[in-house]
């Protein structure tokens, strides 16, 4: 029997696994490719219509992001398994622990505001105040006026955000699959994240070259590039935490323990 604490333990891998797992994410988008873009495209146009409501829509559409996350990912199980993707797991979050899904949209948001809050108290208010106004700049010397003075503030923020980039990547996996709690899940993603800084490296680096050729033409190629990365984070989860997943059978042809070799 696994303890808690090994269930929530993050494997270490190798740096080719960054390959791996857009080869993986990728193989999970074939096996349902018109629905994936689908309900990719669907999911994607209903946070930013819903972030368009006055006041109240952009924090809402952060609270209710994991939520989303979390029914692709049950989307991506079931393909692993055997069974259908449906239009369905759009909303299947909501039926798998949603509260602590909110939680971590909560955290997310509060985490957001206090980061914007230090940038302002280091010396970027201006550019805060022009990044949180919601309007385009019409003058590009301001903007480059507010940059310029941000200074210091610029590379706290980016810090910041990075590192709470890493602790929400993984933290709704987490949830669903591994039944954590909120914070401890943000932790564990975090570890997971600073564990295997170097594959993540070089994924992150090879999914930027993939937005470059999927810009051409005409953003063409984001059609199957976002399913794609919303089915490699589930293959990178898979990756990292696999006995937390140990209990259910696989029945997949890419995602197989022979495919991730340890350091």
């Amino acid at each position: 029997m696994q303890s808690g604490y090994s269930l929530m333990e993050s494997r270490k891998v190798n740096a080719g696994n960054g390959w791996l797992w857009i080869k993986q994410g990728y193989w999970l988008f074939k096996k349902s490719p018109i629905l994936w873009v689908v309900l990719t495209v669907i999911g994607v146009m209903g946070l930013l219509s819903l972030s368009t409501v006055p006041v109240i829509g952009e924090p809402l559409a952060t609270l209710l992001f994991p939520v989303l996350l979390a029914g692709f990912m049950l989307g991506c199980r079931a393909l692993e398994l055997g069974e259908e993707l449906e239009l369905a797991h759009l909303f299947a979050g909501f039926q798998h622990n949603a509260p602590a899904l909110v939680t971590l949209g909560g955290i997310n948001l509060v985490s957001q505001y206090l980061i914007l809050g230090v940038m302002k108290l280091t010396g970027g208010e201006a550019l805060v105040n022009i990044m949180t106004s919601g309007k385009p700049v019409e003058d590009p010397a301001i903007l480059m006026q507010a940059i310029d003075g941000a200074g210091f503030s610029i590379l706290l923020g980016t810090i910041l955000f990075g590192v709470l980039l890493m602790a929400m990547q993984l933290a709704p996996m987490l949830v669903i699959f591994g039944k954590a709690a909120p914070v401890p899940a943000l932790k564990a993603s975090l570890h997971a994240f600073l564990r295997n800084m170097i594959p993540m490296t070089a994924y992150g680096v090879m999914m930027m070259l993939l937005a470059l050729l999927a810009s051409m033409p005409m953003m063409l190629g984001w059609v199957i590039l976002l399913p794609v990365m919303i089915t490699s984070i589930y293959a990178i989860y898979r990756d990292l935490f696999p006995e937390q997943l140990a209990s259910t059978p696989v029945q997949s042809e890419a995602i197989t323990h022979d495919d991730r070799t340890q350091p």
